[in-house]
């Protein structure tokens, strides 16, 4: 039992240089960046072993349609999450509202330490959410392919109808 509480007092003295070393003062939650991380590899692992279970083949590659499509789904999708108020129920245990931050968004701040703000961080960030958005979007390909291109579809739709939104915006402005 001493043997076991020598080397957890060693691997926590370890964990706090690093953490340390690396974010000084600041406030960075590498412990609770490394869950999000390991959260991460095993939904990739659950999906590559649904993927062996199930005989479902993985595409040598997407076709540029299916790429530009999925960009186009996986920024609204990502926003839509990040940064809608209607969304803001999820974010609401990581993050505080400060007010808005464009058309039909909200600018957050994260809230807590540790976990917490690691997630917070994850949740009110449309690039961070964007990786997670984009998995789910391969993954839906590879095992719903026909469900997954409808709702693919419909967020591209609404992607380039924000775009034209924002230049009728500018048009009428610059008139």
């Amino acid at each position: 039992m001493a043997a076991l509480t020598d080397i957890k007092d060693k691997l926590t003295s370890a964990a706090r240089a690093q953490q340390t070393g690396y974010a000084r003062e600041q406030d960075r939650p590498l412990l609770g960046y490394a869950m999000t991380l390991t959260a991460y590899s095993g939904v990739l692992g659950a999906i590559a072993a649904a993927v062996r279970r199930t005989g479902r083949t993985v595409p040598d590659g997407f076709s540029p349609a299916d790429i530009t499509l999925g960009a186009l789904a996986t920024h609204k999708l990502s926003r839509l999450l990040a940064k809608d108020p209607i969304t803001s129920p999820l974010r609401a245990p990581f993050a505080s509202y400060q007010g808005t931050s464009g058309p039909s968004e909200v600018q957050e701040d994260v809230r807590g330490e540790g976990g917490r703000k690691a997630v917070g961080e994850l949740v009110t960030c449309p690039f961070c959410t964007g990786v997670w958005v984009a998995t789910g979007l391969t993954a839906g390909l590879i095992f719903f392919p026909t469900a997954t291109r409808v709702a693919r579809d419909t967020l591209a739709m609404l992607a380039g109808a924000d775009l034209l939104q924002f230049t009728h915006a500018v048009l009428k402005n610059v008139a």
